[in-house]
């Protein structure tokens, strides 16, 4: 006998379809093994699909898994962004629309406390508050060897300061500071591409100059051994970026909001929303948001 499993598209990040990350969302997935949700990951061919299961804890609103078309993750921010979006409006709605919506979602990482809203417009926003302080880790390439794995010059990596680093908050990534727009919109994957990288899982580009003034950098994600070239929009490496901020921006005490963009050089431009808490100059929370808008629903056959 067929079985099948209802799903839904989501665009992540954004405000309007066609925009931002894709995602996926499988629902009723209990019964899939890992072998089945790879597959389905690879047919689906999104930066990353996610698995809706039944929580461990009752309490909870459910378990997920996250894959991208070529390896599970134990978080990623799109995911659970849309994840949290599209269970609120589905599981919640009625309450949606008067207030806010608590989610809480069990993944790899650990718990995932989410809160979803529904503005004016009708687009509901979610905001996910990070288990975790992002972590910094060694071993971060040099400019030289980047701008070789990136079909730059040397003179293109850094500013004000600024230099590469590998930071995690989930997977790791290593953060390239880019002289210029000009220059990052150059930026292509070069053979070296993978060598210098590492076992990051990916490198996450970005400058000061923005194409919104009331954004804090404009970035570009190229993936490493994910099954993707590139990533409209990066909610872990958007978390992680919080430790990259606090380094070199050297923040004072208090509350942070900042917006990142990303996505334009593939024409899905997407933002960002990072908060961050700073006391006695180290962090203490991270947060990321954006809202989330269904494109389509459909069933998949097993």
């Amino acid at each position: 006998m067929t079985r099948s499993l209802s799903y839904a598209l989501l665009d992540v990040f954004t405000d309007r379809r066609f925009a931002g990350n894709p995602l996926a969302v499988v629902e009723g997935a209990h019964a899939l093994g890992g072998d089945e949700m790879q597959a389905i990951a690879r047919e689906f061919n999104l930066s990353e699909t996610v698995f809706l299961l039944e929580p461990r804890d009752p309490v909870h609103t459910a378990r997920v898994r996250i894959f991208t078309p070529a390896t599970e993750l134990p978080f990623a921010g799109h995911p659970t962004i849309g994840a949290a979006a599209y269970l609120a409006e589905t599981r919640a709605g009625d309450l949606l629309s008067r207030h806010g919506v608590a989610v809480v979602l069990e993944c790899k990482l650990g718990l995932l406390r989410c809160e979803a809203l529904r503005g004016r417009s009708g687009v509901t926003y979610a905001e996910l508050a990070l288990p975790v302080v992002p972590a910094t880790l060694a071993g971060a390439p040099d400019g030289a060897a980047l701008a070789d794995a990136l079909s730059l010059a040397p003179e293109d990596i850094g500013f004000d300061g600024h230099a590469p680093t590998i930071r995690a908050a989930g997977p790791a990534f290593v953060y390239v500071p880019i002289a210029s727009r000009a220059a990052l919109d150059r930026a292509r994957r070069a053979a070296p591409f993978s060598d210098v990288i590492g076992a990051a899982a990916g490198a996450f580009l970005y400058t000061r100059e923005t194409v919104d003034p009331a954004s804090a950098v404009h970035a570009r994600m190229f993936a490493n051994g994910l099954g993707i070239d590139e990533d409209p929009a990066t909610g872990s490496a958007a978390a992680a970026f919080a430790a990259v901020a606090l380094e070199f921006e050297r923040p004072d005490d208090g509350e942070h909001e900042l917006f990142i963009e990303q996505g334009y050089a593939m024409g899905r431009p997407s933002r960002i929303t990072l908060r961050m808490t700073v006391e006695r100059g180290a962090l203490t929370r991270v947060a990321i948001g954006g809202q989330a808008v269904r494109v389509g629903e459909g069933r998949l056959f097993l």
